[in-house]
């Protein structure tokens, strides 16, 4: 089997992105309704090549879905947890960050059987006390720091970040970081989207991006003995006819190249196998 591993993920948002960001009027809902009209064609998709998947679903899209989540699980995937609403942690008071967590990891359980391993921050923004909360609720790994490209690694937590001085690390956990980045993204290469303050342009050339995401893992695969490399989606941006078609040259070239495709999940636990026997060897 190949040593070098890919994770493909979908944040099933929905319309829970712009809801959070109050974007509520009918249009902008119908464009989150459009991930909902898209994960048919990804999970046809996913069959083809026969590659496991990991979702990563709020609590409000759970249950606003549940058909498509209970589809998305018979096909094979992991749903992991995305929070209950897009609300990002850091914009949370701790108390509801944790009922929040708790929340949706029980929407979860409702339609899965089982409660999440995973952990994915909505906007991929924790709050001081995120990893605190995972490792209470028996997460196995979060997918929300960009610490390293193609590394899973140990979260720490604690770390102390002064203005003027330098960084002081905290304490190395035992939960294990899935590192994403923007850049292996689909939604800042792709998606338009207008706020009061801010306008994401996106709408770029999928063949350029990629290209791009093609090279990242031929990087991997040159320099890397082992390694794990994550691709971030959104339905209702990777959905439109021209990605899907880029999405499958992208699992199609990366077929060539040699890569496997895991779980999230299952990728997690191979890391921490992993780590365990270089400790032992140590």
């Amino acid at each position: 089997m190949s040593r070098h591993a890919v994770c493909l993920t979908f944040d099933f948002d929905a319309m829970s992105v712009m809801v959070a960001r109050g974007l509520k009027s009918p249009t902008p809902v119908s464009r989150g309704e459009f991930g909902a009209a898209a994960v048919p064609r990804i999970l046809a998709l996913l069959d083809k090549y026969r590659i496991k998947a990991s979702w990563f679903v709020p609590g409000t899209v759970v249950k606003t879905y549940p058909d498509h989540c209970r589809r998305i699980i018979g096909a094979g995937h992991e749903i992991a947890n995305h929070g209950w609403t897009h609300a990002t942690p850091a914009s949370l008071a701790p108390e509801k960050e944790e009922a929040d967590l708790v929340r949706a990891s029980e929407a979860i359980a409702e339609v899965t059987g089982r409660s999440p391993r995973g952990y994915r921050s909505p906007a991929w923004d924790l709050s001081p006390v995120t990893v605190d909360l995972l490792l209470k609720h028996g997460f196995l790994y979060d997918s929300s720091m960009m610490g390293h490209d193609h590394h899973p690694y140990f979260a720490r937590r604690n770390d102390v970040v002064p203005d003027e001085e330098p960084i002081q690390f905290g304490e190395t956990t035992t939960l294990v970081e899935m590192p994403v980045s923007w850049s292996l993204d689909d939604f800042p290469h792709f998606e338009f989207m207008r706020f009061k303050d801010v306008v994401f342009p996106g709408l770029a050339n999928a063949g350029l991006v990629l290209e791009n995401w093609v090279h990242d893992f031929e990087y991997m695969a040159r320099t890397e003995e082992w390694g794990c490399l994550t691709y971030t989606f959104h339905p209702f941006v990777i959905g439109r006819g021209h990605r899907m078609i880029m999405l499958e040259r992208l699992i199609c070239s990366l077929l060539e190249r040699g890569a496997h495709f895991l779980t999230m999940e299952e990728a997690a636990e191979r890391f921490r196998t992993r780590a365990a026997a270089e400790a032992l060897r140590a």
